[in-house]
């Protein structure tokens, strides 16, 4: 089934949408391909190779940090500095989306510890993903269940931040989606991963298949065909969502106070 698409709206261009990239071909793959078919503008900045991140996001319509082979740990000043530059979208409260290391960023910005699977376990392939209550709520609102799997590329976790809300859980690595705030999210997944890249990955790092828990080459690409319909319609909804401006989701419930009646959207 062919993902949804959000209907283009004519009026001011779209701001621009901040995407931090940590290899020097990486892409935003599928999440990038989205975010052009709704207006915006990609601001691609690769802090690992120089390049500044904003002081403000007034200017940009939101912001990602995507995955990358290093560690949230990682002593390497890039890593520290975009660390403490996701604060600047808590503390404005502006869209912002964790990918894998991002989502390991956004959790020990926060204090929380991150950290590699006690028996050296990974999560390579396609792995069960368990929504919680709080995660059944937000996909009620999105109006599009979350997928009973998702792709995996990485041998670190973390808990959950003090003052946080999971979203949704797995097993060995049991903390897969976090909320901070009304608009900030960390998916310890890659909805982002086209199928050439998920081929590219798997060749050019075939040695980590070998680890523990990994799944191999072939197994990857079946469980795309099962499960990436579903998390290409959940990641479409989903981006509607976090792009949605505050007073676009009020303007409903107002309606409903003055009797203009009409069901108020799920935040």
């Amino acid at each position: 089934m062919k993902a949804r698409t959000a209907p283009k709206r004519e009026g001011a261009p779209k701001r621009p949408v901040l995407i931090v990239l940590h290899q020097e071909h990486s892409t935003a793959g599928r999440v990038g391909r989205l975010l052009r078919e709704r207006g915006h503008a990609l601001d691609i900045r690769r802090p690992r190779f120089g390049d500044p991140l904003p002081t403000t996001l007034a200017e940009h319509a939101g912001a990602l940090i995507f995955g990358g082979p290093m560690s949230a740990n990682d002593g390497d000043d890039f890593v520290k500095t975009e660390i403490e530059w996701i604060g600047v979208a808590l503390a404005e409260e502006r869209p912002f989306l964790g990918l894998c290391l991002g989502a390991q960023m956004l959790a020990k910005l926060l204090g929380a510890p991150v950290y590699a699977h006690p028996e050296g376990r990974a999560e390579i392939g396609y792995y069960p993903l368990v929504p919680t209550a709080d995660g059944q709520a937000l996909a009620k609102g999105l109006g599009v269940p979350w997928p009973s799997h998702v792709y995996h590329w990485h041998r670190e976790g973390f808990d959950r931040p003090a003052g946080t809300t999971t979203l949704a859980t797995g097993d060995d690595f049991p903390t897969q989606a976090i909320q901070v705030g009304p608009r900030a999210f960390g998916l310890q997944f890659h909805p982002e991963v086209t199928h050439a890249m998920m081929c590219r990955w798997t060749v050019r790092a075939a040695e980590r298949l070998m680890l523990p828990g990994a799944q191999n080459r072939s197994r990857q690409i079946e469980g795309r065909f099962m499960y990436d319909p579903h998390v290409s319609r959940w990641l479409d909804a989903f981006l509607d969502h976090w792009l949605q401006e505050p007073d676009a989701a009020a303007k409903p419930a107002e309606r409903a106070k003055e009797g203009g009646g009409g069901p108020i959207p799920s935040r």
